[in-house]
């Protein structure tokens, strides 16, 4: 049985996916890890619900779920905050789960139902400890 380690990039993935079903009840479709000086960067595809990508259609309505989504993260991120402590070594000094875009528009997820979540460490992860890219297409 072929048990080798997961990279620092697979296991991070698969907390992530695993604090999105346990906050939302529903695991991404797919999701990207990155890692780039002391900014991890998370990238989750296929996150909304059928409601929620009907409700985001609408400006009102997308407001709404970022708004939602913001604070679900908020309040419900600290073991995965705990977790990337664990497997990269750093504490996380910062996260959230928005993005500025380049209107100024603060954006966290998309209507196509991506979510990005930013973490700002509180020291550089050795490079040779990252390996990889996280996961690509789930189960």
């Amino acid at each position: 049985m072929d048990e080798r380690r997961s990279t620092v990039a697979e296991q991070i993935a698969q907390e992530a996916v695993a604090f999105e079903r346990q906050r939302t009840g529903h695991a991404p479709r797919s999701v990207r890890v990155v890692l780039s000086g002391d900014t991890l960067v998370i990238t989750l595809h296929g996150t909304l619900s059928p409601a929620e990508r009907a409700m985001a259609a609408s400006p009102a309505g997308a407001a709404q779920l970022r708004e939602f989504h913001r604070e679900l993260f908020t309040s419900s991120s600290a073991r995965l905050l705990q977790e990337i402590k664990r497997i990269t070594g750093a504490e996380v000094s910062e996260a959230t789960a928005e993005v500025k875009g380049t209107t100024d528009t603060v954006v966290q997820l998309f209507t196509t139902g991506t979510m990005v979540q930013v973490f700002l460490l509180a020291h550089e992860v050795p490079p040779d400890t990252w390996i990889g890219s996280g996961l690509g297409q789930l189960p």
